[in-house]
């Protein structure tokens, strides 16, 4: 009975802080998302082209849901620090994309033109990223995640410090 009251205390700690985490957040500014599809998937292991010059492999441990959302930013808007439970694939679709790493001291932005894409790997909150349109035309990007079932697709942060807001 001890270790259940410690569990729950503990569980109920680290709700505490989350609730703490998301109350200090970033918010977007200028910023929508449209949910395109999501889908259930089980264990997801395929190889394909193997033998060619161009291989991708794709494989997940255990149950996954996999989204396809197309982010919009207005000119001087931004997403909001935030992380994701595991790597994004994004293409900018029209616009320019400017990336923002929490733990680059420098807060140099990688920036990212129309046709082009960039693997997010901010997976946890020890990496939080700020996507922003810097540009005087919209920003849209389309990403397709691919996270634990049932996780958040999408976790906000607190500003990192180091950077312009």
């Amino acid at each position: 009975m001890r270790k259940l009251v410690g569990g729950a205390a503990l569980l109920a700690g680290l709700g505490v802080l989350g609730i703490a985490a998301a109350a200090f957040a970033t918010p977007n500014l200028n910023f929508s998302t449209v949910q395109i599809s999501k889908g259930f998937f089980g264990e997801i292991d395929v190889k394909a082209n193997d033998a060619g010059p161009h291989r991708v492999k794709l494989k997940t441990k255990g149950d996954s849901d996999v989204y396809i959302v197309e982010n919009t930013v207005a000119p001087g808007g931004h997403s909001g620090w935030h992380y994701h439970p595991s790597p994004s694939l994004v293409t900018v679709k029209s616009g320019t994309a400017t990336f923002y790493d929490g733990d680059d001291p420098t807060c140099t932005g990688r920036v990212f033109q129309a046709g082009t894409g960039v693997v997010d790997d901010s997976v946890d909150a020890s990496h939080v990223h700020l996507l922003r349109n810097n540009g005087d035309v919209p920003l849209v990007t389309i990403t397709f995640q691919i996270v634990p079932a049932g996780a958040p697709r999408r976790i906000d942060a607190p500003d990192p410090g180091n950077c312009p807001s």
